[in-house]
């Protein structure tokens, strides 16, 4: 006896998940400045460091490609007496291959998921350039790319609020003569 046919279920399609490739990695600016060494000054210091980041995204000419470039500035002052020890500025960039991820969400998946990836590498560059500069090598605390991209985006809806308030003020006044 022949067992009856069945027919699959149909499935819903599922939507594709994100992919991301690193197509290239570059260190676009890379400047250290030893300044203890400079100033032929020396002693005990205590170290305080200071790391500031900016990261921005850009669509290139190619389908789904896009550079990512972080901007790490990292500057040691002696607690005691605010004399810079040291000045680091580095930019670094990947491009990167971005598939399956909705207009929506892919200026965040450019910020926060991008840099993530570059991270390991930044990290090890600092680390290599303190040390060659005559410095303990500098680590880098892990960054939250989130709370980064949250503060960015405050950053610039406070400036639009500004702006907006500005402009409403200037029309309020009338032409200038």
């Amino acid at each position: 006896m022949a067992e009856p046919e069945t027919t699959p279920a149909p499935q819903a399609e599922q939507p594709s998940q994100p992919q991301m490739r690193i197509l290239g990695q570059f260190i676009r600016d890379l400047s250290f400045e030893n300044i203890v060494a400079r100033k032929g000054t020396s002693g005990d210091v205590t170290p305080d460091v200071k790391v500031q980041v900016s990261l921005d995204a850009k669509k290139r000419p190619q389908d789904n490609q896009y550079e990512v470039l972080g901007k790490f500035m990292i500057t040691s002052k002696n607690k005691d007496t605010e004399d810079t020890l040291f000045a680091l500025e580095l930019e670094y960039g990947g491009i990167f291959q971005v598939e399956n991820v909705p207009e929506a969400q892919l200026h965040p998946y450019l910020l926060i998921e991008c840099p993530r990836m570059l991270f390991p590498f930044v990290r090890r560059i600092i680390s290599d350039v303190t040390q060659d500069g005559g410095f303990p090598p500098l680590t880098l605390e892990t960054i939250d790319f989130v709370a980064l991209y949250r503060q960015g985006l405050a950053q610039r809806q406070q400036q639009a609020q500004a702006q907006a308030q500005n402009g409403a003020a200037d029309q309020a006044n009338g032409p200038t003569n």
